[in-house]
């Protein structure tokens, strides 16, 4: 260190610019001064200004009282002015009436009333941030102070400070708004979904999907198929397309390691770049709860580049499912990321068995546990129905953004990670089985596995069928009305190139309603090996027939079979996570 030079010339040390806080006493006094003079004046500055934007005490008891005045609808010129703040015993507190009337005349030109108001603005804006980083500074110099806990804190400082910006002023006002025909045409409502095609989606752009199951359903062995969609490593989940993303966040709060497992069932050597690029994984609890933070779902996103978010699972994000005011503050959290342009999913669980409806009937939203102002928030519910390990399985989509899918009837690979949909009960399998064609209250009847499908049924098949044609894969021939004989309802067939593809060779072991064949261009040699050619006359006997293969086919995947011809249930380890 060098020695002090006592003859060296006298130097002005600067004031210390910390010293003072910023501010503009002048600008403060011509904005007051501007909004004496109109209620005009007065309707446009306090879309900008709050009371503690003022940094003088006095100006901000002049700014409440004229906005006390304005809203009564009275005057707000100097003299009633100086009369409400004598009767609340403030004038002498503000300096009096003399000064009021110095107020009064302080703005240059009413005119600039805003200008001077942004000023106030920013120059406040400041004085919080230096606050904020005083704070900081004392923590960092306290005994044993913790890096983490400091960041934490610095991190909720400005928080609070955009929450305070966005709160008030123009930006609460305007920062989300668009006119009608922008909103109608360039929010992307009309594009493909993330997962699904148009008439039928699993999961739509700017609407979250809820997979909602018991444990050990497949829950995750179904998101995680998605996720790969998602990351281009996969085409499609359940016979939908699913549109690749930039990269995904993984919020794994509920047993990572098991997730991990999970996960690695689908894994290649290949995927290294992929995953390391694409996917971001958090392990364990969030910094705070989803509905305590509601920017820290977006945060997380806009820190980690991430245009999905999965939570993994919803019972580790909010403080408590149950509670009205939590699940929408969970609700306005996940909003708030969507409106940031992510895209989110979200593992959730069902009610106890002896909560709701039992296992066997189909669900309904009240089987999903917690508030209802979860799944309204919801765009898409996908509920997984089966007991845990079952290899067999049902989707039913209780709240869908177009057209519903399912009930599907999904078999999952929980060695290789893979769902697929059981073909049996495929309505285009259906149709290419059956050249004479299916009735809508047949295919109701197949799906839904009941003799009498009631009309939620029966319309759902009518949906199908009417899909199907609409894509080529069927066609309808109308039926007739009634008379002496009675009316014949109409028929769907799979399309002419679609019998052709499965037509030849014909099954060596027909089941009891196996129709004729018909070659699609007319006559044609017959298949070799033994043909039935049987059909039943009874439209009842068919009904039956189609109702107890079903509930044959259902029972013979009920679990796997082992040498010898025993059956067992999966192993604890198979049941471990799916």
């Amino acid at each position: 260190m060098d020695d002090a030079r006592p003859n060296a010339p006298h130097r002005t040390v600067p004031p210390d610019p910390t010293s003072v806080p910023p501010h503009d006493a002048e600008a403060e006094a011509a904005v007051l001064g501007a909004c004496m003079h109109g209620p005009d004046v007065i309707d446009a500055v306090r879309n900008l200004l709050d009371g503690s934007d003022f940094y003088r005490p006095a100006h901000e008891t002049v700014w409440r009282a004229i906005l006390a005045l304005r809203a009564e609808d009275l005057p707000t010129d100097p003299i009633v002015l100086g009369d409400h703040l004598q009767r609340q015993g403030d004038l002498e507190r503000v300096g009096g009436k003399v000064y009021v009337h110095r107020l009064y005349g302080a703005t240059p030109a009413v005119s600039g009333a805003l200008h001077y108001a942004g000023i106030v603005r920013n120059l406040a804006d400041l004085r919080r941030l230096r606050a904020s980083s005083m704070r900081t500074t004392q923590l960092t110099m306290e005994p044993g102070a913790d890096p983490d806990a400091i960041r934490s804190a610095v991190e909720a400082d400005v928080r609070a400070e955009r929450e305070r910006a966005l709160a008030s002023g123009q930006g609460r006002l305007s920062r989300y708004l668009t006119d009608g025909w922008h909103f109608v045409t360039r929010t992307g409502a009309d594009q493909d979904p993330l997962w699904g095609m148009p008439e039928q989606s699993a999961w739509s752009s700017g609407e979250s999907l809820m997979i909602v199951g018991a444990p050990g359903v497949g829950k995750t062995t179904l998101a995680h198929q998605v996720i790969f969609g998602r990351l281009g490593l996969a085409d499609s989940v359940l016979g939908l397309p699913v549109i690749p993303g930039k990269r995904v966040l993984y919020l794994a709060m509920d047993r990572p390691k098991q997730i991990a497992r999970t996960l690695a069932r689908r894994v290649e050597p290949q995927h290294e770049s992929r995953l390391r690029d694409g996917l971001a994984v958090w392990q364990g609890p969030l910094p705070a709860t989803l509905d305590q933070e509601p920017d820290l779902l977006a945060d997380l996103a806009a820190a980690h580049q991430a245009d999905t978010i999965v939570i993994d699972s919803l019972k580790d994000a909010v403080s408590s499912l149950v509670d009205d005011a939590q699940a929408g503050a969970y609700n306005n959290a996940r909003q708030r990321a969507i409106r940031n342009g992510v895209e989110v999913m979200e593992l959730h669980h069902q009610r106890k068995a002896g909560e709701g409806l039992p296992r066997a009937q189909r669900p309904s939203l009240d089987r999903v546990y917690g508030s209802t102002w979860l799944t309204s928030g919801a765009g898409s519910v996908l509920f997984v129905s089966g007991e845990a390990g079952d290899l067999a399985v049902t989707v039913h989509q209780l709240k869908c953004p177009t057209g519903e899918i399912g009930p599907l009837q999904v078999i999952h690979d929980h060695e290789r990670g893979v769902s697929t949909v059981d073909p049996a009960l495929d309505p285009v399998e259906i149709l290419r089985k059956r050249p004479d064609g299916l009735t809508v209250r047949e295919l109701a009847m197949v799906q839904s596995g009941e003799n009498n499908p009631g009309r939620a049924a029966t319309e759902k098949a009518r949906r199908t069928l009417d899909r199907l044609v609409r894509s080529g894969l069927a066609a309808k021939a109308d039926g007739t009305a009634g008379g002496s004989g009675g009316g014949q309802q109409a028929r769907y067939r799979a399309s002419v190139r679609h019998i052709g593809a499965v037509s030849w060779p014909r099954p060596t072991r027909p089941g009891p309603y196996t129709e004729a064949y018909t070659h699609p261009q007319g006559t044609a040699p017959s298949p070799p090996g033994p043909r039935r050619t049987r059909t039943p006359k009874n439209p009842r006997s068919s009904d039956h027939a189609l109702v107890h293969a079903v509930h044959a086919h259902k029972r013979s995947r009920a679990s796997p079979p082992l040498e010898g011809g025993s059956r067992v249930r999966p192993s604890r380890e198979r049941r471990d996570r799916s």
